[in-house]
């Protein structure tokens, strides 16, 4: 069911745009964070495929923007740039530094950690595109089918890592597997809608909160068995996202990731 502004409801439009403002935010601060490993990976072929997964996943963030400015939501790079941390509405965990160090100056980055948060987030980005392509709203559902395509070989590409790190030597193994309790403390709100959840539920944009995440289990299990594991439980959020409270890495990035643009925000890019 297509769902046009010119007929939309305003509790259906709240529910959209703060739905797609979740979408959006959080695949922008992914591929931030990707990209701050551009020139820092394993080897040249890993620097080659995951710069272009950070630059897949910053058009897919492009996409929602756009839609929220057909909402009449404000500019897509104003959205993109100009808004502060407080009304950002990616998941914690998608913000978080890659490891200590700076970049240009003396990252010491942890590639395990990187490897088990892209996987995760991923796989979750998975259930709900998947999701989304039924959604109520068909400007959503034709986005999703576009970001679908090109997900899948992400996926497949951060699996891969995933377990041959974790089959691999008891030193990689112990590394991946502290990388997963990190990755899983900030994991609480990924599946979160926050106060928005009933809203954007009852509007048939997407599945429930809890049916999304239940998908991301059952999706994980057949690698977690092969690898004689158990899928880790997902916490209770002590911070969540979608609310708005982020932690002083959402802060550092925003920074960092606006710099340019906010040196001359009406120019054309």
């Amino acid at each position: 069911m297509s769902n046009p502004e010119n007929v939309m409801s305003a509790d259906y439009k709240e529910a959209l745009t703060s739905l797609l403002f979740q979408l959006a935010d959080d695949d922008l601060m992914y591929a931030f964070r990707g990209s701050e490993w551009l020139g820092l990976a394993p080897h040249i072929e890993e620097d080659v495929a995951s710069s272009s997964i950070s630059q897949d996943s910053m058009g897919h963030a492009a996409m929602y923007y756009q839609l929220l400015e057909e909402l009449g939501a404000g500019n897509a790079d104003d959205l993109a740039h100009s808004r502060p941390s407080s009304e950002r509405r990616n998941s914690i965990l998608t913000e978080r530094v890659n490891g200590e160090g700076v970049y240009m100056e003396t990252p010491l980055y942890d590639w395990a950690y990187a490897v088990v948060r892209s996987y995760f987030y991923t796989q979750a980005k998975k259930v709900k595109v998947e999701s989304l392509c039924k959604s109520s709203y068909t400007p959503l559902a034709e986005v999703a089918i576009k970001v679908k395509m090109e997900l899948y070989y992400h996926r497949l590409h951060w699996e891969t890592w995933f377990k041959q790190l974790m089959g691999s030597t008891d030193v990689a193994r112990k590394k991946m597997t502290d990388a997963m309790t990190l990755v899983m403390t900030d994991f609480g709100d990924m599946f979160s809608f926050g106060t928005k959840k009933q809203l954007i539920e009852s509007n048939r944009l997407i599945e429930p909160e809890e049916v999304l995440l239940q998908n991301w289990k059952m999706s994980l299990e057949p690698v977690f068995t092969g690898l004689q594991m158990t899928v880790p439980a997902v916490p209770v959020p002590k911070k969540n996202g979608r609310n708005g409270e982020h932690t002083k890495d959402l802060d550092q990035a925003l920074r960092t990731l606006s710099e340019v643009y906010m040196v001359d925000p009406i120019a054309v890019w």
